[in-house]
Parts: structure tokens; sequence; C-alpha cells
């Protein structure tokens, strides 16, 4: 796969707590230069991402982010302000307390709800791979697939652990073909990130990208 090939499967992200306004701006202006898939940002900055790159597939944003323990009801609200700001991409921690203690049903009714507020925006599902047991891991993917979702995604980042190569081929063998996989959570080379896609990934979350692959800013 060549270098260009590669960035066009990364999100290009920036959700440390203190990025500013000047940040947002350099992120938006590094994916039209060289290209990827798109740019993840908090949610206070959606609106002007969108407006900086003017084509909302390529603008991304998290909901209940990082930590996934946010009520369904705040969830589905930060994903439809989101989607009506311009975010085509919508990244959605799930409640780990409720995945830990096997209450599966909540999960689903909680993934359902943000589904149908993305109003025809690319929904992926953050499980945050290093809270899991095996038995959750195959639940989560059946529940992600059943509601329609277009990705799940391994990790926020801010967990004990990030991607793993075998959680990406595990999932890829439990998921039906159409519903994608996003590698994220500590890759920081281009070694990572030819590992990820290698083992199945679709789609990369890095903020690293600039210097993985040696880029100007």
């Amino acid at each position: 796969m060549t270098t260009q090939e590669m960035l066009s499967r990364i999100d290009h992200t920036d959700l440390n707590p203190i990025t500013g306004e000047a940040e947002v701006r350099a992120l938006a202006a590094q994916l039209l230069k060289y290209r990827f898939a798109s740019v993840c940002v908090k949610p206070c900055f959606v609106a002007l991402a969108s407006s900086l790159i003017g084509d909302s597939s390529r603008v991304c944003t998290v909901i209940g982010f990082p930590w996934g323990y946010h009520a369904a009801e705040t969830k589905v609200f930060e994903t439809r302000l989101a989607v009506e700001q311009g975010a085509g991409e919508i990244d959605m921690v799930i409640n780990n307390g409720f995945t830990r203690a096997g209450d599966y049903d909540a999960v689903r009714r909680e993934i359902a709800q943000v589904r149908a507020a993305c109003l025809g925006s690319v929904l992926k599902v953050i499980v945050e791979t290093c809270n899991l047991r095996p038995e959750d891991k195959e639940a989560l993917c059946r529940i992600v697939a059943e509601e329609g979702c277009d990705f799940i995604k391994t990790s926020t980042g801010f967990g004990s652990a990030g991607a793993q190569a075998q959680d990406i081929r595990l999932f890829r063998s439990l998921l039906p073909a159409q519903v994608r996989i996003k590698a994220s959570g500590g890759i920081r080379t281009r070694s990572d990130v030819e590992t990820m896609l290698a083992a199945g990934a679709d789609r990369i979350g890095m903020s690293a990208a600039l210097k993985a692959f040696s880029l100007e800013t």
C-alpha cells in the first residue's frame, strides 16, 4: 500500500483537552493537503472544521467521550447537535459499565438511539477493547452489526491500552463484511498503521500521522 493510500485511511485526530481554534485550523489545512479520510475534532469545533473543509463527510467528532458513562439522552443530544453542525462521522463511546455488568440489552438500546440520531451520518461504535472480556467482544460485534452501525472502533486512546492486532483479526472474523473496523489508540508509527491495516482494519485513528509519515506541517 502506498503512502497516499494509507493516509486516505486515517482519521487525522486532535482530541487534546487543551486544543484550541488554531490547532483545528491547522488540522483542517493538513487534511486538505495530505488527503486524510477525515479530521476528528472535539464536539465544540465541529462547526469550525466543517466550515473550513466544506465537506461534512470528512468531519468526524466524538460522543460520550472518553468514558462513555453519559446518559443515553445526553449522547443522543450530542449526536443531533454534531450532525446539525456538520459532522458526517460520529464516533460514540459505549457505556463500559453496562458492558461489564453483562447488560447487553442496555448497550443495544443506547447504540440504537444514537444510530437513529445520526440521520445518515456514519456511526463508529467505540468499545474500548482493553476493558472487554472475550464474551463482551463477541456480543458487541453482534450488536454493532445488528443495529446497522458502520464501524466498530477499538479504543478512545484514553484507556489502559489501545488497538491490538489480535482484536482487529477477531473482530474481522466476527463481523459481516459491511461492518468496517477502525483501529485507534497507541498507533504512532507507519509500521503500526501497516500492522493494523494488514490485520483487517479499514480506518485508522491517530494524532501522530504527521510524525509517523514525516510530513511537513
